[in-house]
């Protein structure tokens, strides 16, 4: 058994995963905590050069079983090199998006067989699985305006661009995770202020840490 934590920021297209992943790590590293931040794709040299293949918009003919196994790959990778490494060493282990994205996105998303994704998603993790998963949840017309607000139009990367439908049966998807996982996935709204969003999430997580005893006795953590 590992003894860091590992803790995922899974949620769609412009609800601010990677923003709230930021500033969550910069807050347990200020509760004198050693911290791992990740993300996915990515996360290795390799994951970073499947990464821009698959957010690329030249690769939009990319087959839904393609993008699969690239993300796949990507994340074995991922899992051997980055994070066992930092849980064995006692880290808690940040990343944006795990597992659950390939559920959604691929197996929602793309409408491919939900339980052969679940079956290769375990191949490709060996059966490791986060503690704790925060989901941003937001109307997907909220989270593509942000994106475009962000980027422009000419900037999206492949996700971003899909359709419509198709952002919205992956927040379907993620919702479905949530309701089937209610102890490890905590569902927090990402339409106010980043501020009120990380406040959120640092509650849940600190609540969450501090039932392990690995973390008790951290000076001033509930004071923060």
């Amino acid at each position: 058994m590992s003894a860091g934590v590992f803790v995922t920021i899974e949620g769609i297209e412009g609800s601010g995963k990677s923003t709230q992943a930021r500033l969550l790590a910069e807050y347990l590293r200020s509760a004198q905590l050693r911290v791992t931040e990740t993300r996915e794709p990515g996360g290795t040299e390799i994951g970073e050069m499947i990464r821009r293949i698959l957010l690329s918009p030249s690769t939009k003919g990319l087959s839904a079983e393609t993008e699969l196994l690239l993300m796949l790959v990507c994340r074995a990778d991922h899992v051997e090199r980055v994070i066992k490494p930092a849980l064995e060493r006692g880290d808690v282990v940040s990343s944006d998006r795990y597992a659950d994205a390939t559920i959604v996105y691929q197996g929602f998303g793309r409408g491919m067989d939900l339980e052969r994704v679940r079956r290769l998603n375990e191949v490709a993790t060996g059966g490791l699985g986060p503690n704790l998963t925060v989901l941003l949840d937001l109307d997907v017309e909220v989270g593509l305006e942000r994106v475009a607000q962000r980027s422009g139009a000419s900037e999206t990367d492949r996700f971003e661009r899909e359709t419509l439908e198709f952002h919205k049966r992956v927040r379907e998807g993620y919702r479905h995770v949530a309701l089937e996982e209610p102890d490890r996935v905590k569902v927090v709204r990402a339409d106010e202020e980043i501020e009120v969003v990380q406040e959120h999430l640092r509650a849940i997580v600190r609540q969450f840490l501090s039932k392990t005893g690995l973390w008790r006795g951290v000076e001033g953590w509930d004071s923060k």
